[in-house]
């Protein structure tokens, strides 16, 4: 059985030492494997033995998402006859970008998804119901079922959609854990309505929510939180936060208030927009560094989310730092009007408006030359009072209005769904001829 990471329970001095350790080794693995980092390292004049503790990870270069784009097979540290898996990221700010895995790396993101399940409370003792795709060139569904297999619970592969299905499996075999995406618990509640089922008389119990926010940075639930709460109060949600790129997740435990930094597979630094660190509680760019990743593993990469870091011990009694929730992606931020804003916000205040019934929110540059947003709302309800009453809302709660266009709701719904798209999509954006989320 897994048990839960030590290391979660050990000072920062401890912890610190330990990822130091780790990171020396890395350092002197990409130097000798990594076609794209000893390139770097030559051409930069960058002697990694002089990099010895966290602090001195400034002296380093960090990487993006570009790098990865132009050179993705340069990161490869194995022979081709060592990959026994290739998955690919969502490509939400761009091409998406191939990654390949060892047995070694298999091993590790069971035991990274393991870690996770533990942290959200489930053991071997549950049922865990997989509403979430496996195929697809998908690392996260992989990821889920091996991680429950390594922790030796039951697995049901649903795959996503079908409440119908959903609810079957759950009543056959007494699922009491999920692997989902929030917003569709809300149409398993909407067919549970429907079809006199009592969404808390049932056995599942435990909800780890994966690819939209549940949370506010202050660990408050969003409005889609809220929804699912109201109706499914028996239903324990835990937010976690992962990418295919840092090959680790961060998961909730039972307080609730951040993602737990696995400090044995990931260092964590959080940067501003001059790639300086910035303080505890203060909004930064995770900037991460794989540990005992062996196929591609990655030094202080940039992954784009804006989210905040505390690092002062959890009231679970884990000492391990924490990451909110997203707050936005760095290459999604909106400026509209003078005011900032982040495409997860602008969700928000959508699902908390009564009659909208789907929606994307699409951005892109007006006769200006700047950035202008508009909403195109699935809805019943076309009226102009309807079109005030959003422009109302937003105005109250971010102080400036988008344009409101309504669209059939058959309408919007295809249009969440691209074709390749392995997640529903609520964001387009659509400056400097981006045409995806």
């Amino acid at each position: 059985m897994v048990k839960d990471c030590e290391l979660h329970y050990k000072d920062s001095t401890e912890i610190k030492r330990f990822q130091e350790l780790r990171l020396r080794e890395t350092l002197a693995y990409l130097a000798a494997h990594s076609p794209f980092y000893k390139r770097m390292f030559s051409e930069q004049n960058i002697d990694i033995d002089s990099i010895k503790t966290i602090e001195d990870m400034q002296r380093l270069p960090t990487t993006s998402k570009q790098d990865l784009q132009m050179h993705n097979f340069d990161f490869l540290c194995v022979d081709l006859l060592d990959v026994i898996d290739y998955v690919t990221t969502s490509g939400t700010l761009g091409e998406p970008v191939t990654f390949a895995l060892t047995e070694n790396d298999l091993r590790r993101l069971a035991y990274n998804e393991a870690s996770s399940f533990t942290m959200a409370g489930c053991s071997k003792k549950d049922v865990l119901q997989l509403m979430t795709t496996i195929d697809r060139r998908f690392m996260a569904g992989l990821a889920y079922f091996l991680g429950a297999r390594e922790l030796g619970c039951g697995v049901v592969r649903v795959g996503n959609g079908i409440p119908e299905l959903q609810w079957d499996t759950i009543n056959r075999v007494g699922a009491t854990a999920c692997i989902v995406v929030p917003s569709f618990l809300t149409k398993m509640i909407e067919f549970a309505e429907k079809n006199g089922i009592d969404p808390n008389s049932s056995s599942l119990k435990r909800a780890v929510c994966i690819g939209e926010a549940l949370r506010l940075p202050n660990g408050e639930l969003t409005t889609l939180g809220k929804k699912i709460n109201e109706k499914w109060q028996s239903l324990e949600l835990f937010s976690t936060y992962a990418s295919t790129e840092m090959q680790t997740s961060f998961t909730e435990c039972e307080i609730h208030r951040g993602g737990h930094v696995p400090a044995d597979l990931v260092i964590v630094e959080m940067l501003d927009e001059n790639r300086q660190p910035v303080s505890n509680g203060e909004e930064g760019e995770v900037t991460i560094t794989t540990i005992g990743v062996e196929a591609m593993p990655l030094l202080r990469f940039r992954t784009g989310d804006i989210a905040v870091r505390f690092d002062e011990p959890c009231r679970c009694g884990r000492k391990s730092p924490r990451l909110s929730s997203v707050i936005g992606r760095k290459g999604q931020m909106i400026k509209f009007k003078g005011t900032t804003v982040y495409p997860p916000v602008l969700f928000d205040i959508l699902d908390n408006i009564a009659e909208v019934e789907n929606y994307i929110v699409e951005v892109y540059t007006n006769s200006l030359g700047t950035d202008q947003i508009q909403i195109r709302v699935g809805s019943n309800n076309h009226s102009d009072a309807f079109v005030k009453q959003i422009k109302d809302v937003f105005r109250s709660k971010i102080r400036v209005a988008p344009d409101v266009k309504f669209e059939p709701v058959e309408l919007i719904a295809k249009l969440q769904m691209p074709p390749m798209s392995r997640k529903v999509v609520k964001f387009f954006d659509l400056r400097n001829n981006n045409t995806g989320e």
